[in-house]
Protein backbone atom coordinates (compact mmCIF):
# COMPACT_ATOMS: atom_id res chain seq x y z
CA UNK A 1 0.00 0.00 0.00
CA UNK A 2 1.18 3.53 -0.78
CA UNK A 3 1.01 6.31 1.65
CA UNK A 4 2.11 8.92 -1.01
CA UNK A 5 -0.52 11.50 -1.26
CA UNK A 6 -1.70 13.92 -4.63
CA UNK A 7 -1.22 17.55 -3.54
CA UNK A 8 -5.28 17.85 -4.47
CA UNK A 9 -7.50 18.06 -1.78
CA UNK A 10 -11.31 16.86 -3.53
CA UNK A 11 -14.33 17.94 -1.69
CA UNK A 12 -15.86 15.71 0.76
CA UNK A 13 -19.58 14.08 0.16
CA UNK A 14 -21.73 16.75 1.78
CA UNK A 15 -23.58 15.26 4.75
CA UNK A 16 -26.94 15.84 5.40
CA UNK A 17 -27.77 16.97 9.78
CA UNK A 18 -29.20 13.29 10.32
CA UNK A 19 -26.05 11.54 9.24
CA UNK A 20 -24.03 13.85 11.26
CA UNK A 21 -26.37 12.99 14.08
CA UNK A 22 -26.45 9.04 13.52
CA UNK A 23 -22.12 9.39 13.21
CA UNK A 24 -22.18 11.14 16.81
CA UNK A 25 -25.09 9.05 18.76
CA UNK A 26 -22.87 6.22 17.47
CA UNK A 27 -19.89 7.81 19.47
CA UNK A 28 -21.89 8.44 22.32
CA UNK A 29 -22.23 4.37 22.56
CA UNK A 30 -18.35 4.13 22.19
CA UNK A 31 -17.52 6.15 24.05
CA UNK A 32 -20.04 4.75 26.71
CA UNK A 33 -18.68 1.35 26.20
CA UNK A 34 -15.29 2.91 26.97
CA UNK A 35 -16.86 4.06 30.21
CA UNK A 36 -17.79 0.91 30.96
CA UNK A 37 -14.53 -0.77 30.52
CA UNK A 38 -13.13 1.86 32.99
CA UNK A 39 -12.20 4.62 30.69
CA UNK A 40 -12.88 8.44 30.14
CA UNK A 41 -15.83 8.78 28.30
CA UNK A 42 -14.91 9.61 24.86
CA UNK A 43 -15.37 7.51 21.28
CA UNK A 44 -14.36 8.13 17.80
CA UNK A 45 -15.79 7.02 14.26
CA UNK A 46 -14.03 6.44 10.69
CA UNK A 47 -16.85 7.33 7.94
CA UNK A 48 -15.57 6.03 4.76
CA UNK A 49 -15.81 8.33 1.93
CA UNK A 50 -19.62 7.84 1.40
CA UNK A 51 -20.24 9.59 4.67
CA UNK A 52 -22.31 6.40 6.15
CA UNK A 53 -20.58 3.10 6.48
CA UNK A 54 -18.11 3.02 9.57
CA UNK A 55 -14.89 1.51 8.83
CA UNK A 56 -13.25 1.64 12.54
CA UNK A 57 -14.51 2.85 16.00
CA UNK A 58 -12.01 3.39 19.44
CA UNK A 59 -13.17 3.91 22.75
CA UNK A 60 -10.66 6.36 24.95
CA UNK A 61 -7.67 3.99 26.27
CA UNK A 62 -5.76 6.33 28.64
CA UNK A 63 -4.32 10.17 28.91
CA UNK A 64 -1.93 9.67 25.72
CA UNK A 65 -3.92 6.99 23.65
CA UNK A 66 -7.05 9.02 23.12
CA UNK A 67 -9.42 7.37 21.25
CA UNK A 68 -8.75 9.61 17.89
CA UNK A 69 -5.11 9.21 17.95
CA UNK A 70 -5.50 5.30 17.74
CA UNK A 71 -7.87 5.46 15.61
CA UNK A 72 -5.99 7.56 13.03
CA UNK A 73 -2.84 5.50 13.96
CA UNK A 74 -4.76 1.82 13.29
CA UNK A 75 -6.14 4.42 9.94
CA UNK A 76 -2.75 5.19 8.62
CA UNK A 77 -1.39 1.42 8.55
CA UNK A 78 -4.82 0.17 6.61
CA UNK A 79 -5.89 2.67 4.37
CA UNK A 80 -3.40 4.97 1.96
CA UNK A 81 -3.53 8.72 2.54
CA UNK A 82 -5.87 9.55 -0.52
CA UNK A 83 -8.33 7.40 0.57
CA UNK A 84 -7.89 8.91 4.02
CA UNK A 85 -8.35 12.15 2.48
CA UNK A 86 -12.23 11.46 1.36
CA UNK A 87 -12.79 9.85 5.03
CA UNK A 88 -14.63 11.65 8.31
CA UNK A 89 -13.23 11.64 11.65
CA UNK A 90 -16.37 11.68 13.73
CA UNK A 91 -15.52 12.21 17.69
CA UNK A 92 -17.76 13.01 20.64
CA UNK A 93 -15.59 15.81 22.34
CA UNK A 94 -13.40 18.24 20.21
CA UNK A 95 -10.06 16.81 19.84
CA UNK A 96 -7.40 18.06 21.56
CA UNK A 97 -3.88 19.13 20.11
CA UNK A 98 -2.50 16.10 20.09
CA UNK A 99 -5.38 14.18 18.47
CA UNK A 100 -6.15 17.27 16.24
CA UNK A 101 -2.44 17.06 14.82
CA UNK A 102 -2.52 13.14 14.73
CA UNK A 103 -5.56 13.70 12.36
CA UNK A 104 -3.48 16.61 10.45
CA UNK A 105 -0.79 13.86 9.67
CA UNK A 106 -2.99 10.75 9.17
CA UNK A 107 -4.77 13.19 6.62
CA UNK A 108 -8.05 12.55 7.29
CA UNK A 109 -9.58 15.17 5.46
CA UNK A 110 -12.96 15.94 7.87
CA UNK A 111 -13.90 16.15 11.23
CA UNK A 112 -17.15 16.15 12.86
CA UNK A 113 -17.70 16.80 16.76
CA UNK A 114 -20.14 16.96 19.55
CA UNK A 115 -18.81 19.39 21.77
CA UNK A 116 -16.06 22.21 21.98
CA UNK A 117 -12.87 21.75 24.09
CA UNK A 118 -14.14 24.82 26.27
CA UNK A 119 -17.92 22.84 27.12
CA UNK A 120 -15.93 19.77 28.41
CA UNK A 121 -13.36 22.35 30.43
CA UNK A 122 -16.67 23.41 31.91
CA UNK A 123 -17.74 19.56 32.66
CA UNK A 124 -14.40 18.93 34.08
CA UNK A 125 -12.68 21.53 35.73
CA UNK A 126 -9.29 20.95 36.91
CA UNK A 127 -9.70 17.45 36.72
CA UNK A 128 -6.35 15.69 37.20
CA UNK A 129 -7.50 13.04 34.79
CA UNK A 130 -8.28 15.78 31.46
CA UNK A 131 -6.00 18.47 31.95
CA UNK A 132 -8.19 20.52 28.79
CA UNK A 133 -5.82 23.08 26.55
CA UNK A 134 -7.21 26.08 25.31
CA UNK A 135 -6.42 25.32 22.08
CA UNK A 136 -9.12 24.35 19.57
CA UNK A 137 -8.69 21.77 16.31
CA UNK A 138 -9.52 24.25 13.88
CA UNK A 139 -6.34 26.63 15.01
CA UNK A 140 -4.37 23.36 14.98
CA UNK A 141 -5.52 22.61 11.17
CA UNK A 142 -5.15 26.12 10.18
CA UNK A 143 -1.26 26.13 10.98
CA UNK A 144 -0.71 23.32 8.42
CA UNK A 145 -1.22 23.38 4.52
CA UNK A 146 -3.79 21.35 4.29
CA UNK A 147 -7.78 22.53 4.30
CA UNK A 148 -9.28 20.61 6.81
CA UNK A 149 -13.16 20.54 7.12
CA UNK A 150 -14.50 21.14 10.57
CA UNK A 151 -17.86 20.44 11.63
CA UNK A 152 -18.82 20.89 15.20
CA UNK A 153 -19.68 21.62 17.78
CA UNK A 154 -23.20 20.18 16.94
CA UNK A 155 -25.71 22.04 19.38
CA UNK A 156 -28.26 19.12 18.64
CA UNK A 157 -26.23 16.99 20.01
CA UNK A 158 -24.91 18.68 23.18
CA UNK A 159 -27.50 17.81 25.85
CA UNK A 160 -26.68 13.91 24.90
CA UNK A 161 -22.58 14.39 24.92
CA UNK A 162 -22.81 16.45 28.46
CA UNK A 163 -24.99 14.35 30.12
CA UNK A 164 -22.64 11.29 30.02
CA UNK A 165 -19.63 13.91 31.27
CA UNK A 166 -21.86 15.27 33.82
CA UNK A 167 -22.71 12.02 35.63
CA UNK A 168 -19.00 10.88 34.85
CA UNK A 169 -16.01 13.57 35.85
CA UNK A 170 -17.53 14.28 39.87
CA UNK A 171 -17.90 10.53 40.51
CA UNK A 172 -13.65 9.79 39.25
Amino acid sequence: MSTAMTLDFPAHVPLATDQILQALRRCNEVARQAMAEGHHPFGALLLAPDGVTVLDTQGNVDTVNHAESVLVRRAAAQYDADYLWACTLVSNAEPCAMCAGTQYWGNIGRLIYGISETRLLALTGDHGENPTMALPCRTVFASGQKPVEVIGPVEAIEDEVVAMHRDFWPAR
